[in-house]
């Protein structure tokens, strides 16, 4: 059984046959892959060991004091938190030798094709049609709030392929390759000035069905997998005592003595308390993940720090004043990730009001967490049973 001695011997071996200093990035994260010591808990052969998830710390101690390189999770995030997971579950074991590897070492971005203008919040309303065509499917429809699909490959995306059913059990999963014929990438400028979202338009995509994840009319439950990852990977992170949004506005407080009111005090003591309260419950939630898959847990986090995030902006912006006020940039740009820490405070003000959104509606998880955390009785809902194509819209 892989215990922590093992996993250290086997990362000595791994930086003894490939220094940091000496080996080109991109080959010591394959090497890192093959080895099995990318994500531990997962496979041999798939970049892990079956050893507990819990023993990963382990190997990213070593490899950081070493000096290693990292695989830059942030500018695949998709990828990494909530496609990889999916493949893992549902993925043939072709499909998972095909993605996995390219996926986690970054040679291969992923995005998201969930969101669509005309469903809103209520994902299950979707209309992105994928009809059968032999061995492959044609995609028509329009995707919106994708994140990194000017950079990514692979897009995981779920379209309807029945009608005549009611809405969440006509949908099927597939994984759609960014670069095919009909797949239309526009900018989708924000509130920043940045276009870090896009809109996707799918003309006569052909997607084989080869690239299909799970049972066809299953994608419902498939993406669930998907949004349960992405709500513990938004609202999970972990981060050091008072890391993330708290830290710049901290900082100002100590900083710049004369900016302090008794209010400004008052309210920054509250928001420390309630960044560190959601920090620690972060550390439970990943706790919880060393023994099984993610649960409804992850719906809070994510309320809460979209919460805090927009409450903790709010108050840096009224502390710094006039100050506050001042913006660096408005050039429209694409960028590769979100930096809520390296620009200034009127960028992490305005970026932050999308938080309520992306990765779930703040409504949305209210109901989850009703639901399903406190076991309240479910809201009426008079479409279950009806055929999607009869839904008003």
């Amino acid at each position: 059984m892989t215990d922590s001695a093992e996993l250290q011997r086997r990362t000595a071996e791994l930086l003894a046959a490939h220094p940091p200093a000496t080996t080109d990035r991109l080959d010591f994260l394959k090497a890192r892959f093959d080895a099995g010591l990318s994500w531990v808990h997962y496979p041999e052969g798939l970049g892990g060991l079956g050893a507990p998830r819990s023993l990963q710390a382990v190997v990213d101690a070593e490899l950081e004091a070493a000096g290693a390189p990292d695989n830059d999770p942030r500018r695949n995030g998709i990828g990494l938190g909530m496609a990889a997971p999916t493949i893992l579950k549902y993925g043939t074991e072709e499909q998972k030798q095909r993605y996995l590897r390219p996926l986690w070492i970054g040679e291969e971005v992923w995005c998201q094709l969930f969101s669509e203008p005309g469903a809103g919040s209520d994902l299950a309303a979707l209309g992105t049609r994928a009809v059968r065509d032999g061995d492959d499917w044609i995609v028509n429809g329009q995707k919106v709030w994708t994140s990194g699909a000017h950079n990514a490959r692979w897009a995981i995306l779920i379209a309807r392929t029945d009608p005549d059913v009611p809405k969440h059990a006509g949908i099927t999963y597939f994984i759609c390759d960014m670069t095919d014929p009909g797949v239309e990438v526009r900018p989708l400028r924000q509130i920043t000035g940045e276009a870090e979202f896009n809109e996707v338009f799918l003309t006569d995509v052909r997607i084989p069905d080869s690239r299909r994840l799970g049972a066809i009319g299953d994608g419902w439950r498939v993406a669930q997998t998907t949004l349960n990852n992405e709500r513990v990977a938004i609202g999970g992170m972990r981060l050091p005592r008072e890391g993330g949004m708290i830290a710049p506005v901290a900082n100002a407080w100590r900083e710049r003595p004369e900016l302090r009111t008794h209010d400004l005090h008052q309210r920054l003591l509250k928001l420390w308390v309630e960044a560190e309260v959601a920090r620690l419950t972060g550390e439970r939630l990943r706790q919880q993940l060393v023994a099984g898959q993610p649960g409804p847990e992850g719906a809070g986090m994510k309320l809460a720090f979209a919460r805090l995030n927009q409450e903790i902006s709010g108050l840096e912006v009224e502390l710094l004043g006039e100050e506050g006020l001042l913006y660096d940039d408005w050039t429209l740009r694409r960028p590769e990730l979100v930096d809520f820490t390296g620009r200034e405070a009127g960028y992490r003000y305005l970026r932050a009001k999308g938080n309520s959104i992306e990765g779930g509606t703040s409504e949305i998880l209210l109901n989850i967490v009703a639901e399903r955390v406190l076991g309240l009785p479910a809201e009426p809902r008079t479409d279950k049973d009806v055929a999607w194509k009869d839904l008003a819209r």
